[in-house]
């Protein structure tokens, strides 16, 4: 049924629990786990250069170095259970970036993690996930997570 599977992953806590979703899954369909990473351009772009970040990098670096370790991360959890994966880090607006991918690589089921936050935060900022699971052409299993306030 599912022969590529997409994991789109921030590295935040919050995706944990979509982490075990779709490598389970892969494991079941023996399928093909695509773990991405997206750089989000609109944070790399309003970096003044003036800010103290991670250090003497900026943000580019720092978040590049992040997308490298989440990307690193579920890899080789995947590899533990067996499951082959494709890693890939871009640039832009996560959820086009994330929409792009899926249709340029044939996903069958895109696996994201979603944060359960306070209604007028979401409605105040929105979500990758929300918008991914409107614009998908194909399926997209949410996975929620609690943050504790």
């Amino acid at each position: 049924m599912y022969d590529r599977i997409l994991l789109p992953t921030d590295g935040s806590e919050g995706v944990d629990r979509a982490i075990d979703h779709a490598i389970d899954a892969a494991n079941r369909y023996d399928a093909t786990l695509h773990v991405l990473y997206v750089v989000d351009s609109g944070v790399v772009n309003a970096y003044s250069g003036d800010e103290f970040v991670d250090g003497s990098e900026g943000a580019e670096e720092t978040l590049e170095e992040r997308g490298r370790e989440a990307l690193e991360s579920v890899s080789d959890h995947a590899a533990d259970a067996g499951v082959e994966t494709v890693t890939k880090l871009v640039y832009g607006d996560p959820h086009e970036e994330i929409l792009r991918y899926i249709d340029g690589n044939d996903i069958d089921l895109t696996v994201m993690g979603s944060k359960t936050r306070s209604g007028n935060y979401r409605r105040m900022l929105g979500s990758v996930t929300e918008r991914v699971s409107r614009q998908s052409t194909a399926p997209v299993s949410i996975v929620k997570t609690t943050i504790p306030e």
